[in-house]
């Protein structure tokens, strides 16, 4: 796990070694415990390492083929490279333990068909010093950012967006972005960024640069992996002891992000089972019990297995502290202040461990959402199973007590002009200058509101909605100098659970359904039968509330910045603000979007 930058110039000028270390040092979080730099003419690549496989130097980027025409850096980890070392060692000779050195063979014998046999999460250059090309390659589903610049005399790239400031300049926000954000609540939906030009290389795709062009194409698409669904819960479970294990290839203590959901509980509850892995370092995120988003009563089922318990507790204290790191963290507006926890469990776990096990995922391949319930009923309505339907939402009914499901229902089977009117949540907030100006310019996915099926909304949210969660844990993690690790994510696991029957996701008003039972006998009951969802949450909308952050929203949005951007009605923000602190109505998430827009441009383009 590490960062990976680099440029290349089209017209042959050469690459100045200060731009390579400009990026480098932006970067420098991601990988404290080494760092190197080719410069080769009109190519140069640099590398900050964070030592996980193979501590040794043998470990060094960029790193070498035998004879040294190839150069290769690396960010990632692809598990299986002992399996794979044994298919090259006839051929190759090795010096290090490393998986680095294994991609770097496995590409100078298979080329591009080498991405099939990774199993892990990985974004990787190769540049062939004899023919000059230039072959970058990203994971099949975007667990490792990849971020370019490319105009007609250069190709810039980086494991971080805000690395490629200092390097190319005179960047501005992508309106775009700022627009689905605002209005939809939404961030990576397309393959911008919040940068205008920068861009991301796209999930499980590769790029080659040859005498000046770029080339993308898609090497892996998960639609034509879905013919293979489990069989059983006892093979779901397989799966994913078998994934957990190779995750837990280390030279360096691991831990688990321990939130108390289903999820991250199943990953420890297997480690205590199958490796017996009682001294495990787990790292949870409380607020007081009873409090909104505490779940410390489902985190304490292990208070007696595990020897190794920390805690954190965020606060609105901690959070004023935190603001400007969160937003250098990240580099681009985050729609949440979710990830804010998942920010302070990594600032715990890294004075214990490298490498954190994380259950991300599950919920996008298992229905893990209630809008999930909404695409399920809309399924059995226009299967004709009416009866089955209507059990569903009596069920579902009394678990929750709530309409969420209903509501999504409504909005799935709306016409498209109502659908597309509730779609935008938070039009009320910006000028009308600014949505007049982009409402029709948007990269929203209609069909993320239109699903015909259970299995293709899970589709839909798997493609445009994982991956910015991925680029949050990305960021925060490495922010800290940690590596985080997703057993859901296997490859295995994530075919077989989106290949599934419906009634093997959702039934009687239960998600997980196979997750569930796999876990039967192992998970303790409390946790595996729980129906509500927090995940990493925050109480945001007290703290909102606090004097504190009363006296910030209130001077930013009377700030003469704020008005000047032409994206939010500052009379508006501040009439709806006032409602919020007096508890008559809960806007937390427009504060929070308000409070990271203004800081993201201030910080980033001073204004």
């Amino acid at each position: 796990m590490c960062g990976i930058c680099g440029q290349i110039f089209f017209d042959k000028r050469p690459v100045a070694p200060e731009n390579i270390q400009a990026m480098m040092a932006s970067m420098k979080h991601r990988g404290p415990d080494d760092e190197g730099m080719l410069v080769d003419g009109s190519v140069g690549l640099g590398h900050i390492r964070l030592s996980i496989i193979d501590l040794s130097m043998a470990g060094h980027q960029p790193m070498f083929s035998e004879g040294g025409r190839y150069c290769l850096t690396h960010n990632g980890e692809v598990y299986n490279y002992k399996e794979l070392r044994k298919q090259l060692e006839h051929k190759y000779r090795f010096r290090s333990r490393t998986d680095t050195e294994v991609i770097l063979y496995s590409f100078i014998e298979w080329g591009p068909a080498c991405l099939d046999k990774f199993n892990g999460m990985f974004a990787f250059v190769v540049f062939d010093t004899k023919t000059r090309i230039l072959f970058a390659a990203r994971d099949r589903f975007g667990v490792k950012p990849f971020y370019y610049y490319v105009d007609d005399r250069q190709f810039v790239f980086a494991s971080e967006q805000q690395a490629l400031l200092p390097v190319i300049g005179g960047i501005r926000p992508n309106d775009k972005a700022v627009f689905e954000y605002l209005v939809y609540n939404r961030t990576d939906q397309g393959d911008d960024t919040f940068f205008d030009k920068i861009y991301k290389l796209p999930k499980g795709s590769y790029a080659t640069i040859e005498d000046g062009t770029l080339r993308i194409r898609k090497w892996y698409v998960l639609e034509e992996h879905l013919d293979r669904p489990f069989q059983s819960s006892d093979e779901f479970y397989e799966a994913f002891r078998k994934s957990i294990e190779l995750r837990l290839r280390s030279d360096v203590p691991v831990g688990v992000c321990l939130s108390g959901g289903l999820d991250s509980s199943s990953i420890v509850s297997v480690l205590l089972k199958e490796f017996n892995k009682s001294d495990v370092n787990t790292f949870s995120a409380v607020y007081g019990k009873g409090l909104k988003a505490d779940e410390s009563a489902f985190i304490d089922e292990y208070r007696f297995q595990l020897r190794n318990m920390y805690f954190i507790r965020p606060t609105a204290d901690s959070l004023m502290q935190d603001l400007d790191a969160f937003i250098q963290c990240h580099g681009e507006p985050v729609a949440t202040l979710g990830p804010y926890a998942q920010f302070k469990v990594m600032q715990l776990a890294c004075e214990h461990v490298k490498v954190t096990l994380d259950g991300q995922g599950a919920d996008e391949e298992l229905a893990g959402y209630h809008y999930f319930f909404g695409a399920f009923y809309k399924e059995l309505l226009q299967a004709g199973r009416l009866f089955q339907a209507v059990r569903e939402m009596k069920a579902y009914f009394e678990n929750f007590r709530s309409v969420m499901a209903f509501k999504y229902l409504g909005l799935y089977m709306a016409p498209s002009f109502l659908k597309s009117f509730l779609a935008k949540q938070s039009h009320n907030f910006t000028t009308d200058e600014f949505y007049g100006s982009l409402r029709e310019h948007s990269d929203i996915k209609e069909d993320l509101y239109n699903p015909k099926t259970l299995n293709q909304s899970l589709l839909q949210h798997f493609h445009h909605k994982l991956e910015h969660l991925l680029k949050w844990e990305d960021h925060n993690s490495m922010w800290f100098s940690l590596e985080s690790r997703v057993p859901f994510l296997d490859f295995n696991i994530v075919e077989g659970s989106l290949s599934l029957p419906r009634d093997q996701i959702i039934s009687n008003a239960t998600t997980k359904v196979i997750l569930r039972k796999a876990m039967q006998g192992i998970l303790p009951e409390k946790i595996r039968l729980r129906q509500d969802k927090i995940g990493f949450a925050t109480p945001w909308e007290t703290w909102f509330r606090t004097d504190q952050f009363k006296v910030f929203v209130q001077g930013l949005i009377h700030s003469a910045t704020f008005r000047s951007h032409g994206y939010l009605n500052p009379e508006k923000c501040a009439t709806a603000f006032d409602l919020h602190i007096k508890g008559k109505i809960d806007i937390a998430k427009e504060i929070w979007k308000w409070i990271h827009l203004k800081l993201w441009l201030q910080k980033f383009f001073q204004h």
